[in-house]
């Protein structure tokens, strides 16, 4: 059996339609499905209190059950299909204090403006540019902010009016069952206002079209994925907010010869037989020009050589990597006769020595091994 409405939302017949208001509201804000789900009995609850409401909020529908109790709401649409009863603006404040938006009208209004979106875009450098750092120029297209409205979309000495369709909202509430859902106003577009007579430069946009050069210095010792942030190059504000800002992507190109890893770079260097054997004095490479390094005599193939302090600058400034040089013994190929004489008399010689080299060493076990 119904329970009397009054008794309901816990309040006395001679309450006022304010009063009313309040205790909906109250009761709504314990027991709506939004902040109570899966409670089937807080559930059951809102709607008794929905029902309610939606008869004693309207001074009709009020006045018949006042007299007649629930037999005087017989075919009254209110009692049919009590949803039905208009009382959205109730349904946004507590909408507003369910998810903090309390006051969102007037929020909207003293709004200082829509900040511009970020840009991001692609910048390709060489290696050396990475290495030295470098001033690039930049083509960019963007929307600016209008220079005749200043971003504030109205004709000069036009303004504009609140949106009758969100009531300064910037949204709207749609209801479904008893779940409510806020959907950015399309009328305004979220903005809680429309302009009465649109700035004929930007039409109403607050922004227009346009091309910029920009020069933007490339610190030392960046790398493929750093992100660069040039404050306030991106696009334009709108009514007062600033501009965004502009990310630049970098991807520094490959080097020919130095292969990098973080702020180290790797180099292979090739020697000769004899060079590996007897030593050698070389000019190598570096990103600075080349210089003199020593290579020992009877250095091996995956011997390294370390020159500090010759690699990439890093980005905070104060120290340098490291430049590797990885040592790589060729093999001589295509040997004349009198070559592979001389080769034959070395083995011979190396073998009446014994110096005991690895080669030797490792035939010595085989012979041990399947002897």
């Amino acid at each position: 059996m119904k329970r009397d409405y009054y008794q309901v939302l816990n309040v006395g017949r001679d309450s006022s339609s304010e009063e009313i208001k309040r205790a909906f509201r109250k009761i709504a804000l314990e027991c709506h499905p939004d902040r109570c789900p899966g409670d089937h009995e807080a559930e059951e609850r809102f709607k008794e209190a929905n029902e309610a409401y939606a008869i004693l909020s309207n001074p009709e529908s009020r006045q018949r059950y006042d007299q007649h109790g629930f037999e005087g709401l017989r075919g009254h649409p209110g009692f049919e299909d009590f949803g039905a009863h208009p009382f959205e603006s109730l349904f946004q404040d507590i909408f507003d204090e369910f998810f903090g938006a309390r006051g969102g009208r007037q929020g909207r209004q003293d709004s200082r403006g829509r900040r511009g979106e970020d840009l991001l875009y692609s910048l390709r450098i060489s290696f050396v540019e990475a290495y030295q750092g470098a001033e690039k120029e930049v083509q960019l297209s963007r929307n600016a902010t209008c220079p005749e409205c200043r971003g504030h979309r109205a004709k000069a000495g036009s303004g504009e009016k609140t949106c009758s369709k969100c009531r300064g909202r910037g949204e709207v509430y749609l209801r479904q069952g008893f779940i409510t859902v806020a959907q950015t106003c399309r009328q305004c577009r979220g903005r809680g206002r429309i302009v009465d007579e649109p700035c004929p430069h930007c039409r109403g946009n607050g922004r227009v079209p346009g091309e910029k050069k920009l020069k933007v210095k490339i610190p030392p010792g960046v790398d493929t994925g750093v992100r660069l942030r040039v404050e306030s190059e991106g696009e334009g504000g709108i009514e007062g907010g600033e501009a965004g800002d502009l990310y630049l992507q970098l991807e520094v190109e490959s080097h020919p010869l130095f292969k990098r890893e973080g702020a180290n770079l790797h180099l292979e260097i090739p020697l000769s037989f004899s060079q590996a054997a007897v030593g050698d004095d070389l000019e190598v490479p570096t990103p600075e020009g080349q210089e003199k390094v020593k290579i020992k005599p009877g250095v091996q193939t995956g011997d390294t050589v370390s020159l500090k302090g010759r690699g990439m600058p890093s980005l905070n400034g104060y120290e340098r990597g490291n430049l590797y040089l990885h040592l790589l013994v060729e093999t001589p190929t295509g040997l004349t006769k009198r070559q592979k004489e001389l080769l034959a008399e070395f083995d011979r010689i190396e073998s009446e020595k014994g110096s005991g080299s690895k080669v030797q060493r490792f035939w010595e076990m085989v012979r041990e091994i399947f002897q």
